[in-house]
């Protein structure tokens, strides 16, 4: 289904019932990178997943601010409050991450709990900052001059995705399949106003999360591992899952592992339960 959301058209899927859970992806992805652990979950749980602003089959703006993790965030809201939902569980894997736990921050009384994959809250000082803008407006401008095609052909190359050259030549294809599936202007606006540097950080806000946190990382993604180890010092309610022989897409190496992982923690949630 199609949700306008201050706009924006969104293309959201639904599976399942019971207990709300909405997943966000990472850049260069879509609703389909979830498909198996979805499948898996949706007996269970009621299953959303959104195209994120320039990914999929949700629209692409020209403006690039339109693509800001504020307006992201607001947009995460419209859509809920579109399907009626006030309580969600919310899991999102690396800049999908980073916008669950923009969303967090901002609308916390909507968080049941909050599920983080391969996640930041962000760079600490102005110069980490900068020079990371710098970086992701290189790249945008690597898609605009180059092309999807050889842009994807560099992305799927960069050290933060070498463990999944050990995947199935099929598996890698479907990634790859996915990945050239988006669009030029909605990957470049993206890196513009979504980049990690654009956020703001999210470090001193975590002390204030009074929902569980659940942070999954690959022990080969040796940077999400240390940023998770920092974060449970200052969250009051986190657990960290550290996936051995998985890099930075735990649910693409391991979906297995993964999917019990979610299967478990909504389990014992309704144990809780009154």
């Amino acid at each position: 289904m199609f949700i306008m959301a201050n706009g924006v058209k969104y293309y959201v899927e639904e599976k399942g019932s019971g207990s709300p859970l909405l997943f966000l992806h990472g850049f260069t992805g879509d609703t389909s990178t979830w498909s198996e652990v979805v499948e898996r979950l949706s007996k269970n749980s009621r299953c959303m997943t959104i195209d994120l602003v320039g990914h999929g089959k949700t629209d692409s703006p020209v403006e690039s601010n339109r693509y800001s993790m504020k307006n992201s965030v607001e947009d995460i809201k419209s859509i809920l409050d579109a399907l009626s939902i006030k309580k969600i569980s919310l899991l999102g894997y690396s800049m999908g991450g980073r916008l669950a736990l923009a969303f967090a921050v901002q609308y916390p009384d909507y968080i049941e709990k909050l599920i983080l994959e391969s996640a930041s809250p962000g760079l600490k000082t102005e110069e980490e900052r900068i020079l990371r803008i710098q970086n992701d407006h290189k790249l945008a401008e690597k898609i605009s001059n180059n092309g999807l095609n050889e842009f994807i052909k560099f992305w799927e190359n960069i050290p933060l995705f070498a463990s999944q050259k050990k995947l199935s030549s099929s598996v890698q294809e479907k990634i790859r399949e996915q990945r050239l599936n988006q669009t030029p202007l909605g990957l470049a606006n993206s890196l513009k106003g979504m980049g990690t540097g654009e956020q703001p950080s999210y470090w001193d806000a975590l002390n204030k999360f009074t929902f569980p946190v659940f942070i999954i990382v690959g022990e080969l993604d040796e940077k999400f591992c240390l940023i998770a180890n920092e974060m449970i010092s200052k969250i009051n309610n986190a657990t960290v899952f550290k996936i051995p022989e998985a890099g930075h897409a735990i649910h693409v190496e391991k979906p297995e592992k993964f999917g019990t992982i979610i299967e478990e923690l909504f389990l014992i949630h309704k144990r809780r339960d009154p």
